[in-house]
């Protein structure tokens, strides 16, 4: 069996981009250091490339870049650093030379506490790493929104293609009715109306394990009370932290219980109180989330030009991050209501970051290095898919510049989606979705537009930086008269 120098795990919401990219970075960081490595990547189709526990047991050090959760837990005992998954694409060699010299981390609880619920640690540090309170919000709300796009997509996707027969063809007293149409609409409109119970499911598992049930049940029960993702995620919470006290309160019962402690104590103590908080704080809930997405949802008559900057910039600042993905939140729940016209100037600010990428290396592809030109023709496919995420590490190579010029172009893409007044009743698919558009061609008109201007700006900020000696480029020929410096 090969001993590891450096193993870990990357992850992201999605399971797409992040998750790759992270692991290539630290692959590559760690072959320039010479060390033995293997990392592992939680992406959408599941877990590649597997860590074994005789591999993690008999390694060096880890490091764990993940947004959501990669069961950490098994690395206790281990130097190790826990960061969310931007950070290894930002920085892998640093990171690895930070878990090599890190101490070992304290192992939390014993194999014969009930579950993982309580490897949850007293986290009180900066959220950008994981020792701090906010970073382990931030991933366990990262863990909800993941385990929730597949019914978002999934159900989503179903009710929009159910609409190819007709607006009212899922209605079997309209004229337009169709068997095919309804059963589509009936499925969809199912998988989709479990998005905020998964969502407080997998906040409330990523904080305690067992803590499933009454993240699930919470996220229902605020559902039913109107209270939208804002009470899922307070449901999800609520649930984690209330069932990682009651297995602490519980650790005092004799070991000899564990399977009542796990099979009846738990689940009924730990669902009943939070239901019963979920049904107590609804009304108010209800009220200040109707409130936010009412707020949002007027400026799409009254300015539409100030809606498509604030969404611009929210989509393109982190691509797929917390602001992203705060968002997508607001854009999913006028989808749920219907409101088929904010959701499209939210898919339209998410395609053009890629787009931008891919025409400023087309433009000005003399001032980019071949690996850049390549990844720029990838981007084309990303963005009309619908992955923002191509267009880091464009922003990552000059973020000053490049952040606000995929800010601009998209929120140029959103604007003049809500002014053309386009409606995309899906939920992704970008570009797969033009069938069932409203103004397809003006919505293609909108994006392109902003990633044709954010491509220009993009290149020319590139190539002055490369005339001007700021940034070299191998085999790059200066212009006549202009000399390149070393």
């Amino acid at each position: 069996m090969t001993k590891y120098d450096i193993i870990g795990a990357t992850g992201c919401t999605t399971g797409i981009a992040h998750t790759y990219m992270a692991k290539k970075a630290l692959e590559e960081a760690a072959k320039e250091k010479g060390l033995s490595y293997k990392f592992e990547a939680h992406g959408r189709m599941g877990v590649e490339n597997e860590l074994t526990p005789e591999e993690i047991k008999e390694a060096g050090a880890v490091v764990v870049a993940s947004d959501k959760d990669v069961d950490a837990e098994r690395f206790d005992g281990k130097p190790m650093v826990n960061v969310p998954v931007a950070r290894a694409i930002k920085d892998a060699g640093k990171l690895i030379d930070e878990a090599m010299a890190a101490k070992p981390a304290e192992k939390k609880g014993n194999e014969e506490d009930y579950g993982t619920g309580e490897n949850v640690s007293d986290y009180i540090a900066a959220p950008d790493s994981g020792t701090g309170l906010g970073f382990t919000l931030y991933r366990a709300l990262m863990n909800g929104v993941s385990d929730m796009l597949p019914f978002v997509v999934g159900g989503g996707v179903l009710i929009a293609l159910s609409l190819l027969w007709g607006i009212n063809s899922a209605d079997p007293k309209s004229a337009e009715y169709n068997q095919i149409a309804f059963y589509m609409h009936s499925i969809g409109t199912t998988a989709f109306s479990m998005m905020v119970p998964m969502l407080a499911g997998g906040i409330a598992r990523s904080i305690s394990s067992p803590a499933l049930v009454g993240g699930i049940a919470g996220g229902l029960i605020a559902t039913a009370g109107g209270t939208g993702f804002l009470g899922g995620i307070v449901a999800g919470f609520a649930a984690g932290y209330i069932f990682l006290g009651l297995t602490k309160l519980m650790s005092v019962i004799p070991k000899n219980f564990n399977g009542i402690k796990a099979i009846f104590l738990l689940p009924v103590l730990g669902t009943l109180v939070t239901g019963f908080l979920i049904y107590w704080i609804s009304s108010p809930m209800k009220f200040v989330n109707e409130g936010m997405v009412n707020f949002l949802e007027g400026f799409q008559d009254s300015s539409p030009i100030v809606l498509g900057i604030i969404m611009g910039c929210m989509c393109a600042f982190d691509m797929g991050g917390p602001v992203n993905k705060a968002a997508s939140l607001v854009a999913l729940a006028l989808l749920a209501k219907g409101n088929y016209f904010f959701i499209a100037g939210f898919s339209a600010a998410c395609i053009a970051p890629p787009l931008i990428t891919g025409i400023a290396t087309t433009v000005f592809h003399k001032y980019y290095t071949v690996g850049e030109r390549n990844a720029g023709l990838v981007n084309y496919l990303l963005g009309s898919t619908h992955i923002t995420e191509g267009a880091i590490p464009f922003v990552v190579e000059d973020p000053i510049r490049n952040m606000p010029i995929m800010m601009l172009g998209s929120s140029i893409a959103a604007s003049l989606t809500y002014l053309f007044r386009v409606q995309v009743p899906a939920p992704a698919g970008a570009f797969l979705v033009l069938p069932i558009v409203v103004h397809p061609f003006l919505w293609l008109l909108a994006i392109f537009t902003g990633a044709i201007i954010g491509g220009l700006l993009l290149g020319a900020v590139r190539k002055h930086r490369v005339v001007t000696g700021k940034k070299v480029i191998p085999g790059y020929v200066p212009e006549k008269g202009v000399a390149q410096k070393a």
